[in-house]
């Protein structure tokens, strides 16, 4: 299934099909509109995107989180998304942390932590959103 999701101002993560939005091309000049990203049900690396960004970028909490369950991305699922997003994660104590791979040291270089995979990527994310490199 292809669509986008969009993240609207009042936190709300919002799909809609690709075929409603493809025919008109200012669906989303909307000044509502913080963020677009498209979709692909068949592109894992999609799902990690929108769940990491959305999360960065303050969307409705438990609205990702459901996400992430009907998408199924668990912590080990997200090796393949750091692999092409070209992150380094691993597990400190009981946290996962976050880097990019130019990471030096925590008070140097930006990284992210969290109970999760997906919140350590997140809080990497809100100092720049991640992009298939």
């Amino acid at each position: 299934m292809k669509g986008y999701y969009y993240l609207h101002t009042d936190g709300n993560l919002i799909f809609k099909p690709a075929i409603v939005i493809d025919s008109d091309s200012l669906y989303f000049d909307s000044s509502f509109v913080k963020k677009l990203w498209s979709f692909d049900s068949g592109d894992r690396f999609d799902a990690w995107r929108i769940c990491v960004e959305a999360l960065a970028l303050g969307a409705d909490r438990k609205r990702v989180f459901e996400l992430k369950e009907k998408w199924k991305l668990t912590d080990e699922d997200a090796e393949h998304f750091v692999e092409r997003a070209k992150i380094k994660l691993s597990k400190d104590g009981n946290k996962f942390c976050a880097t990019f791979h130019d990471f030096k040291n925590v008070q140097e270089s930006q990284c992210g932590f969290g109970i999760t995979a997906l919140e350590a990527l997140a809080e990497l994310a809100k100092g720049g959103l991640i992009h298939d490199r």
